[in-house]
């Protein structure tokens, strides 16, 4: 899903009495910079600086890297940044949901905007430093998705856990796939893409079942449901097993790990995270989001190949 309409989609889904976040969101949808910075400066002019007018702040940068206009993109991450920065003084970054998404959003604007210059060495180094700064937080796994953007692809795929905690057939240990392609379909219980990929997922794997690739679909808890608001794990397990027999019947027997490591390692902090890895076990294809039959298919046969 591009940038435009993934606004336009938080446009409509948005309640009525939503705020600053979402009012700059649906100003951004329709490209208007100049009316988004009003609307910020009239909610600071009341409110002052908030964690929430920090994460709608961070909108400015995200819209503006979509807009390949990397000279503001870099300014509003690294002002994104400043404002974050002066409201952690005051608490920790995960005590609230507004501060961790711009900060996330921040660090993720500077690397993309490095890369994009061509500096992918400092966009890696200004990555790998947040990860040590903010590794045991909620934002890890974007971070750890944005340096595997630059430099997971020909790396050996990391081991996956859940050997404990499974649905469907047991999971193989990775090692013990090499000489095979493996594709990691990496999924969560709420999300719609990945119910949209799941029939996609299960020709491909049907086409090339001769050919000895094998799916795994890593995914995680949350700690909810659709129905409970704060869900123990066991009744979410029970959850996603429903889920999984509703909306993945042709994926039934495929292993699931179930795991917050992987999804961290991985950086699977968007989904569907795909991930391809050949015969020799490096990842040969790293891509967050969905992918359309065509092109899935296409990586699968560069893999297959080789």
């Amino acid at each position: 899903m591009d940038f435009r309409k993934l606004l336009i989609f938080i446009v409509v889904a948005i309640p009525a009495w939503a705020g600053i976040v979402e009012d700059v969101r649906t100003t951004l949808a329709q490209n208007n910079f100049s009316a988004a910075e009003a609307q910020l400066s009239s909610y600071r002019g009341k409110n002052g600086v908030t964690p929430e007018y920090v994460e709608a702040y961070s909108w400015m940068g995200r819209a503006a890297l979509s807009a390949r206009d990397y000279d503001h993109a870099a300014a509003y991450a690294k002002q994104t940044k400043v404002l974050a920065l002066e409201q952690l003084k005051q608490r920790p970054l995960d005590a609230e949901t507004h501060l961790p998404l711009a900060l996330g959003a921040a660090i993720e604007v500077e690397s993309q905007v490095l890369a994009a210059r061509g500096k992918r060495t400092e966009a890696v180094a200004v990555l790998q430093a947040a990860l040590k700064t903010y590794g045991t937080t909620s934002i890890r796994a974007r971070l750890q998705k944005n340096l595997n953007l630059l430099s997971f692809e020909g790396k050996v795929a990391p081991a996956l856990k859940g050997g404990e905690q499974f649905l469907g057939s047991k999971p193989p240990v990775l090692a013990e796939l090499k000489g095979s392609p493996v594709l990691l379909f990496f999924w969560a219980h709420w999300c719609g893409d990945c119910k949209a990929e799941a029939p996609i997922i299960t020709q491909l794997r049907t086409e090339y079942a001769a050919k000895g690739l094998t799916v795994l679909g890593p995914t995680r808890l949350y700690g909810y449901t659709a129905q409970i608001e704060n869900a123990a794990p066991n009744d979410e397990l029970a959850y996603i097993d429903a889920v999984r027999h509703r909306f993945y019947g042709g994926l039934l027997d495929m292993p699931v790990p179930i795991s917050k490591y992987n999804f961290d390692v991985y950086g699977a902090s968007t989904t569907p995270t795909l991930v391809l890895v050949d015969r020799t076990g490096k990842v040969a294809m790293y891509h967050p989001g969905a992918l359309p039959y065509d092109q899935l298919k296409a990586e699968i046969e560069k893999v297959v190949a080789r």
